[in-house]
């Protein structure tokens, strides 16, 4: 799991085949929970690469990407958004998500 450190880094990043970007920020309770299962996943999974952005750091990347709620995730491939959902996922959804 990387988290992101710049604008052009995010980037280079997103050209990738399958990158999961999760949009949190510190404060959020549900963001805390949501990052355990990105952690447990990234550990299990080399097929999608997982991707940090801290909203607040980083408000021109949440304005980009229409970032209204959080957690926010967006998986990117070639650089383009090809699906996304908003709020808490358990594994077990995550995981449906990633793969449908």
């Amino acid at each position: 799991m990387k988290y992101i450190k710049s604008e052009s880094e995010f980037k280079e990043l997103i050209k990738g085949q399958k990158v999961l970007v999760d949009f949190y920020a510190d404060w959020c309770g549900p963001c805390q929970m949501l990052s355990k299962v990105l952690e447990d996943i990234d550990s299990e999974r080399s097929d999608v690469e997982i991707v940090k952005v801290n909203s607040d750091n980083f408000l021109s990347l949440a304005r980009e990407y229409k970032i209204m709620s959080i957690p926010a995730i967006k998986i990117f491939s070639g650089g383009n958004i090809i699906k996304e959902k908003v709020g808490f996922l358990t594994k077990d959804e995550l995981i449906k998500f990633i793969d449908e």
